[in-house]
Parts: C-alpha cells; structure tokens; sequence
C-alpha cells in the first residue's frame, strides 16, 4: 500500500507537495523522496522507522515533518539540510539525544514536539533555532534547561511538564516574548528572580512542584492564568520568636557603607572601587531591604510576605495569599515591618 502510494506522489513529480503515509508499517524511509524535491508537507506519522534516510536532505522546500510516533532514537542530523522547515514532530519516539549538527540549518523552525521521548538534557546548540516559537518537550527526563535555551528571541510558548527539572536559568528574563510556559509535575524548589522580567507572560502553571515561595515581584505579573496547586507554599501561620542581638562584623559594617554610599553617586568611593575588582565582586552580592530599602551583604532574615493574587488572575482555588520573598537587613526593620510580613521559621 505504502509503495503505491509513493509511486501516485511520484507520478506528479516536481509538482507534488504533500505525501502521507502514516501507519503504513515502514521501516525505513523511502529513498525515492529524493525525485520530490517540490515537496512541502511530509507525514509518517505512526511507523517503524529507525532513522532518517540521506535522501531526505533533498528536500530543501519541505515546510512539515511528520515523524511522530516511530523508532527514532535522535533528532536525525538530515535535518540540518531542511532549511524550509517550519514544523518538525518527532513526538513519542525513542530520543535521548540530538545528532551533531541537527540543529545548523533550522533557521525558519517554528514549531518542535518532542513530547514522550527518552530526553535528559537539550544541546546548547538548541540557540540556532532562531525562528522558533514553540518548544514542547512533555514527558522526557530533563533535569536541567540550557541557559542557550533562553536567547531564543521569539519563543512564545514552553511546554516542559512531566520531567524532572530541579531549577530554571536566571537568564529565562531574556524571553521577553513568552506567554505561556508550563512546568507542571517537576522537581523546581524556586523560581529565578528573572522570572518576574516576563512582561508578556500570561499563563504559567507550576502544579506538582515543590515551590514553597515566590520571588519579589512575583505579584506583578500580567498573567491570566496561574496554577500552582500540589506545592508546599509557605502558609500563613503566626508565632512569636526571641529576637537575637547581634553583632555585625567589620566586613558587614565596611560593606553596608560603601554599598550605600554608592547608592548615592559618592563620586569619591565611585571612582575608588574600580581600583578593587575583589571589592566590587563582595559588594556585587548585596541585597535591598524591603523595609528601610538600604543595602546589606548578609542575608539578615529571610521572610516571607504575603500577598493577595492579582484579581486578574485565573487561579488555583486553593490559593488564597501568595507567599513572596522579602530579605530584612536588621531586627530594627523587623519591628517596622508590614503585618503580612513573617520570619521564616528554620525548624
């Protein structure tokens, strides 16, 4: 059947544009798609099919792949000659890695599903995908998502649920045309700060993680929709606790004044500090209070405040006040704090 179907396609020769053969049971790709070099759309979905045949590099007008549901065990290196493509499915199949070179001539890749696959990490060379917009990668094994991933200008939508990511790049903040980004069922602790850059984002859903707190600024989010039900947030529950005195070391107390006094323009100390990298390095690592809004170099105490969500959201029902990141420089500013603002409690 499949064979007829072939010689049907090639009978039109350069003025065929769309062969589909899906569950044909093939296992290997024909070589005479070689004499369709017209040809736009190409569907072997739901086959046997090992790997990519050489002749398929002819194919240089090719808009959509299809090689969902097969045998493959890499993202074929042939691909790297498609350079019309736009859509590539090669969901449900055996992958576990990128070929050398897969990625080179992807330029105009809109759409990748790699969804139910054998992935443990994404080459760094995934950055060449300049086009892209879609990434769907559901159901690997990732454990971590290159920060190359996160120079892909155009990337609109991220689909990453069920692996086992532990952490996402600070540098997520460069996606500024992200709207939707799914994380559901993972390993994720904490969300980068940088998350809170994505302007355009409108719908992120973190259900099934192990997210007990949110990063400053979380609240100010434009989402839509918000869903994070399944993580261990930090809940609202009060206590009294014995304030320590405690006394600052002379790197704190040094630290604290030049931090601040730069905060000010001090062109005296602006001018010092670039005869001293290893002191712009400490001072590089200073926090803002969220009381008293001065520069610390020690995380004095970590709380937590809480905040009402947005009541443009559309959230998990269980969410009532979400828990936010504050750092506090003094048992002064504690005092002065906000009534939704709590100690962290390290028991």
């Amino acid at each position: 059947m499949a064979e007829r179907l072939l010689i049907g396609a090639l009978k039109g020769g350069k003025n065929t544009k769309i062969v589909t053969l899906n569950g044909k049971k093939m296992t290997k790709m024909p070589s005479t798609l070689a004499k369709l070099p017209g040809l736009k759309t190409l569907d072997l979905y739901n086959n046997l099919i090992p790997k990519a045949c050489p002749e398929i590099s002819a194919l240089t007008q090719l808009t959509v792949l299809n090689l969902g549901s097969n045998l493959l065990e890499e993202v074929p290196e042939e691909m790297k000659y498609l350079t019309s493509l736009k859509t590539l499915h090669l969901f449900r199949n055996r992958i576990c890695r990128f070929a050398p070179g897969a990625c080179d001539g992807l330029q105009n890749l809109i759409l990748l599903n790699l969804n139910n696959n054998r992935l443990t990490q994404l080459p760094r060379e995934i950055n060449r995908l300049k086009s892209l917009k879609l990434l769907n990668i559901n159901h690997n094994q990732l454990t971590s998502i290159p920060r190359e991933l996160c120079f892909l200008e155009h990337l609109s939508e991220l689909h990453s649920n069920y692996n086992q990511l532990i952490c996402i790049p600070e540098e997520i903040k460069f996606l500024k045309k992200l709207q939707k980004l799914f994380l559901v069922r993972n390993n994720i602790e904490v969300l980068p700060e940088g998350i809170c850059d994505l302007k355009k984002l409108r719908i992120l859903d973190i259900a099934g993680n192990i997210i007990q707190i949110f990063p400053p600024g979380f609240q100010n989010l434009k989402l839509r929709e918000f869903y994070c039900e399944d993580n261990p947030l930090f809940l609202k529950r009060p206590f009294v606790a014995e304030q320590r005195e405690v006394i600052w070391s002379l790197k704190e107390i040094t630290s604290r004044f030049v931090m601040n006094e730069l905060a000010k323009n001090n062109p005296i100390l602006m001018d010092a500090i670039e005869q001293y990298p290893e002191v712009r390095n400490i001072i590089s690592e200073g926090k803002n209070c969220a009381i008293c809004g001065k520069f610390f170099l020690t995380i004095w105490l970590e709380c937590v405040h809480f905040v009402p969500p947005s009541k443009n959201w559309k959230i998990s029902k269980n969410l009532q006040l979400v828990p936010l990141r504050v750092l506090l420089c003094s048992y002064k500013c504690f005092n002065q704090r906000d009534p939704e603002i709590f100690g962290i409690s390290q028991e």
